[in-house]
């Protein structure tokens, strides 16, 4: 049974830091790409940052400079350090599990941690 269970959200002060972890299981966590999503209330769900397997990140340009996702694949668990929040990062963040070949892919979800930006 694949679980992915976020934890580290909460209720912070605009400029503030939260770090955010998912840990993996049932999955091999290293052949993963792993992702952090969110979604605000009446928006869509959208990127924020990913990682590839082997390392390489990508970061939406709202959060570029201020975000860093990083994994631990001894742990199982990848990570989202949020600085300089602001209150538009309000949001429940969702961690991802992407995996790819050539014919196929698939995601795994977790179930979600609220962030709350506010003074």
């Amino acid at each position: 049974q694949v679980q992915l269970v976020e934890s580290g959200g909460g209720l912070v002060q605009p400029g503030g830091s939260l770090r955010l972890s998912c840990a993996a299981s049932g999955i091999i966590f290293s052949i993963y790409a792993m992702g952090w999503y969110r979604q605000a209330p009446g928006k869509q769900r959208e990127l924020v940052a990913t990682i590839t397997s082997d390392g390489r990140t990508n970061y939406a340009d709202s959060v570029k400079g201020r975000f860093t996702i990083s994994r631990d694949n001894t742990k199982n668990t990848v990570y989202l350090q949020m600085n300089s929040l602001k209150p538009e990062d309000t949001a429940v963040y969702y961690c991802n599990a992407h995996i790819a070949a050539k014919h196929w892919e698939y995601d795994y979800w977790g179930q979600g941690t609220q962030v709350t930006v506010s003074s």
